[in-house]
C-alpha cells in the first residue's frame, strides 16, 4: 500500500487542490453529458424532420459555434475572471440542451448549435477546457503538473465512455416503455441541460485561487488576451491545426464506416473496438506522464507520435479485420499519449496571465481545422480511395510531429530548465 501511495501518478493527485479536485468532478460531469448527448443528438435531428443535408449543416455549425464562443470567452476570462466565463460556458450548455429539447423550429435549432455548446462527437467542446487547462497548473506543482493532465485526460475518456453507454441504454429503455423515439431523445436534450446545472453549481464552488495570480494583467496591448507569448503561441496554433485537420480525416464515424464497407462490421461490433479504443487511449495518458519525467515534455509528444502515425497508415494495409483491429487499436494506445504532456508544455511556456488565451487560441484553431477535413474525405471515399484518408492522415501528422520538434526542441518548461542547471 505504501509502495502503491509512493508512485507519482498516484501522489500527483494527493498534491491537488481543493480546487483542482473540483475541476478534475466538472471534467468528468462534462464529458459525460458530452458522451450522453453524442448518442442522440443526429438521430434526434432527424427525428424532427431534418434532412441529412440539413443534419451535416446543423452539426458544422456546432463546431463553427463552438470555436468562436469559446474563443472569445476564453481570451477574455484572464481578465474577466475565469470562474465567472466558467459559469457563462455553463449557461450555455443549459441554453443548447434546453432550446434543442422543447422546440422543432429549424431556426431555433440553428440558434441553439451556433450558441449552445453542444458536442456532436462526446469529444470537448465549449470555453471549460481551455479556462481548465489555464487554472490547473495552479492547483499543483511543476513537478506533477503533466500527471495532473494526464489524470484530467482519462477522467474525461472514461465519463465520456460511460456517458455514452448510459445515453444509448437510457433512450432504448424509454422506448420499449413505451414512448417515441422523439419524445426518448427529448428526455435526454433536457437531462443534458440538467446537467448543465449541475456543473454551474459546481463552478460556484472553486475558489479565486484559479484566477489570473494576484499583480500579474493583460497589458492593454494584448490581442486576443496574447502579449508576451504571442509568437509562441501563434506557432504552437498554426501546427496544432496540421495535427487535428490531419486528425479530422479519420474521425470515428468515418474510420467506423470504413470497417463497415471494408470488412461488414456491424453498428454493435463497431461499438465495442470504439469504446475499448478509447479507454485504452485514456490509461496511456497516464503512461505518457511518466515517460515525460524521464525524456521530456516535447520528446514524449513526438516520439510517441512517430510511431502512432505509422500504425495509423498500416490501418488500410491489414489483409483481415482482426489484423486491423489490431493495428486500430496499437494506434490508439499511443497517439492520445501526446494530449496532456500537449497541454502541458502549453500551459508551461507560456505566462501565468496568458494561459486561458492560448489554450482558447489553440483550441480553437484545432476545432476549425478539423471541422474541414470531413469534406476532403467525402471525396476520397467518394472516388474509391479507401486508404488516401489513412495514408494522408498519416503522412500529415509525421510532418506535423518533426517540424514541431525542429520548431521547439530549444524551448524547455520550467522543470526541464531546472533539472538542466549545473
Amino acid at each position: 500500500m505504501t509502495l502503491f501511495l509512493a508512485l507519482p501518478e498516484v501522489h500527483a493527485l494527493r498534491t491537488l487542490t481543493t480546487d483542482g479536485r473540483l475541476l478534475m468532478l466538472t471534467r468528468v460531469v462534462r464529458l459525460f453529458a458530452y458522451g450522453w448527448l453524442s448518442v442522440v443528438l443526429a438521430l434526434y435531428l432527424a427525428a424532427v424532420g431534418l434532412t441529412e443535408q440539413a443534419i451535416g449543416f446543423m452539426l458544422t455549425l456546432t463546431l463553427v459555434g463552438d470555436a468562436s464562443i469559446s474563443l472569445w470567452i476564453a481570451t477574455m476570462a484572464d481578465r474577466l475572471g475565469r470562474r465567472r466565463m466558467l459559469l457563462v460556458g455553463a449557461g450555455l450548455m443549459v441554453f443548447g440542451g434546453g432550446v434543442c429539447g422543447l422546440t422543432s423550429n429549424l431556426v431555433l435549432l440553428a440558434l441553439a448549435a451556433f450558441i449552445g455548446t453542444l458536442s456532436p462527437s462526446g469529444g470537448e467542446v465549449g470555453p471549460f477546457l481551455s479556462i481548465e487547462q489555464a487554472a490547473l497548473p495552479q492547483t499543483t506543482s511543476d513537478t506533477y503538473r503533466t500527471h495532473v493532465f494526464a489524470w484530467y485526460n482519462l477522467a474525461g475518456s472514461c465519463a465520456a465512455a460511460l456517458g455514452a453507454v448510459s445515453g444509448g441504454a437510457l433512450a432504448q429503455a424509454l422506448q420499449h416503455a413505451g414512448s417515441t423515439p422523439l419524445a426518448s431523445y427529448r428526455v435526454m436534450l433536457m437531462g443534458y441541460a440538467g446537467l448543465g446545472v449541475v456543473l454551474g453549481l459546481l463552478f460556484t464552488r472553486v475558489s479565486p485561487g484559479v484566477e489570473v495570480p494576484v499583480g500579474l494583467t493583460a497589458p492593454t496591448t494584448s490581442v486576443l488576451g496574447l502579449h508576451r507569448s504571442r509568437r509562441v503561441v501563434y506557432k504552437l496554433a498554426a501546427l496544432f491545426m496540421l495535427d487535428s485537420f490531419a486528425g479530422g480525416l479519420v474521425v470515428q464515424s468515418l474510420v467506423a464506416y470504413w470497417f463497415h464497407v471494408r470488412f461488414g462490421v456491424d453498428p454493435a461490433v463497431l461499438g465495442s473496438i470504439f469504446f475499448g479504443a478509447y479507454l485504452f487511449a485514456g490509461l496511456s495518458a497516464l503512461a505518457a506522464a511518466r515517460c515525460a519525467v524521464h525524456f521530456g515534455l516535447l520528446n514524449t509528444m513526438v516520439f510517441t507520435h512517430l510511431p502512432s502515425n505509422i500504425f495509423l497508415m498500416l490501418v488500410p494495409l491489414m489483409p483481415n479485420l482482426p489484423l486491423a483491429i489490431m493495428v486500430l487499436l496499437l494506434r490508439f494506445s499511443l497517439s492520445q499519449m501526446d494530449v496532456p504532456t500537449r497541454q502541458s508544455y502549453t500551459m508551461a511556456v507560456v505566462d501565468p496571465d496568458e494561459r486561458s488565451a492560448a489554450a482558447g487560441v489553440t483550441a480553437a484553431a484545432r476545432t476549425l481545422a478539423s471541422a474541414c477535413a470531413p469534406l476532403i474525405t467525402g471525396v476520397f471515399l467518394s472516388a474509391a480511395l479507401w486508404s488516401w484518408p489513412f495514408l494522408v492522415a498519416g503522412g500529415l501528422k509525421i510532418v506535423y510531429d518533426l517540424t514541431l520538434y525542429r520548431s521547439f526542441r530549444a524551448v524547455k518548461p520550467p522543470e526541464e530548465r531546472l533539472e538542466a542547471m549545473p
